[in-house]
């Protein structure tokens, strides 16, 4: 299995394509930019099963709708943000004051806890990270070691917990009993920013080794 990590949009979010050796590929949190989006998808000559969301803040959601009518895919979202892709106050696009507020049609299925969830050829688990949001998931590929962690766990930092459904204490609940659990050499795969692992943010990390 590969991947490509794609920053989007003004908040440079990112978006991973994770594909395997028959070309298809999940596309994670494809954020804004739709065009340059799609263009990276056919360059690589990968085939779209489906859209997985690891929450609905407005800058990993904006191009949504351009991959969805691209390629006929599902969208995959935890139900505790069911209504966040139609509303821009819940994703957060009227805070910030974008010229356009972002909207995009509903999920077509909804995510739980998961310890083995097949989509098209990729099996996964997923995992509850709430905090950042209310129905904040990661995606974790225990083969290849990797975690596509939102923006939960960074690079020596944790998500902010200002927004709508944020919570302090849930979220480094969420990143305790859920994250720091994984091998130490799993690599995290964040919403924001440079990659990292378990162990980095064990030993690392001011804002969870006083929790």
């Amino acid at each position: 299995m590969e991947y490509k990590q794609i920053p989007l949009g003004p908040l440079q979010t990112n978006c991973y394509l994770v594909w395997n050796e028959n070309k298809n590929c999940l596309v994670i949190d494809p954020g804004d930019n739709g065009k340059k989006l799609l263009s990276i998808i056919s360059k690589l000559e990968l085939t779209p099963v489906a859209i997985l969301l690891t929450h609905a803040h407005f800058d990993h959601i904006g191009a949504v709708e351009s991959v969805r009518t691209e390629y006929s895919v599902p969208v995959y979202l935890h139900n505790k943000e069911e209504e966040w892709l139609m509303n821009p106050k819940l994703n957060g696009s009227v805070s910030f004051k974008l010229p356009n507020p972002v909207v995009a049609k509903p999920a077509d299925y909804f995510l739980d806890e998961n310890p083995a969830m097949t989509v098209g050829e990729f099996t996964f688990a997923v995992f509850e990270t709430p905090g950042h949001s209310p129905g904040s998931v990661t995606f974790y590929f225990k083969n290849e070691g990797l975690a596509f962690v939102g923006d939960a766990l960074f690079y020596e930092s944790v998500g902010r917990t200002d927004l709508t459904g944020g919570n302090t204490r849930t979220l480094l609940a969420s990143i305790h009993d859920q994250l720091l659990t994984l091998p130490e050499e799993t690599i995290v795969l964040s919403g924001h920013g440079r990659s990292t692992t378990i162990g980095h943010e064990m030993d690392h990390n001011p804002y969870i080794n006083g929790f």
